[in-house]
C-alpha cells in the first residue's frame, strides 16, 4: 500500500550550484550526499516537513538524468511514493494496466529498494515507488 509521497525528484546540471538557493534562500539542511551508481546520479536529500526533496545530478552522460536534462533542462524529474509493499504495489499497477519501467525494484538513493512506472501510463508524470530494503 502506498502510503505517503516519500520524495520528489529535481534534476540539476549541479548540485553544487543549487545549495546556496536550498540551504540559504529555503533554510533547507542538506541530510546527505550519495551517488548512485546504478543510475550514474549524484543526489543531495533535504527535508521539508515529512518530504524530502532529492537533487539528482548526472555522473556520466548516460545517465538517465543526463538525458533528461538534455531533453528538458533542470527542473522536477519524478514523484516518489513510499510503498509497505513495494512488489505487491508494482503488481497491482501492471494488473491495472500500468506500463512499468521496472518490474523489479533495484537498489536505490537512501538504503531504499526503488521501482519506476513510465510517464506514458501516468499521465506524463515520471512515478517512483520506494521502500525500505
Amino acid at each position: 500500500m502506498l502510503t505517503k509521497i516519500d520524495h520528489l525528484g529535481i534534476a540539476v546540471k549541479s548540485i553544487d550550484a543549487c545549495r546556496a538557493h536550498y540551504e540559504k534562500t529555503l533554510g533547507l539542511k542538506l541530510e546527505k550526499l550519495e551517488t548512485v551508481e546504478s543510475q550514474k546520479v549524484k543526489t543531495a536529500f533535504y527535508a521539508c516537513g515529512e518530504v524530502h526533496l532529492e537533487l539528482l545530478e548526472p555522473t556520466s552522460p548516460e545517465s538517465p538524468i543526463a538525458k533528461f536534462l538534455e531533453l528538458r533542462g533542470e527542473g522536477i524529474h519524478h514523484i516518489a511514493f513510499y510503498s509497505d509493499n513495494i512488489t505487491g504495489d508494482l503488481k497491482t499497477a501492471a494488473g491495472n494496466g500500468t506500463r512499468l519501467i521496472n518490474e523489479v525494484p533495484f537498489d536505490g538513493a537512501g538504503n531504499k529498494l526503488v521501482a519506476f512506472l513510465h510517464p506514458k501510463s501516468t499521465f506524463g508524470v515520471l512515478t517512483e515507488y520506494c521502500s525500505k530494503k
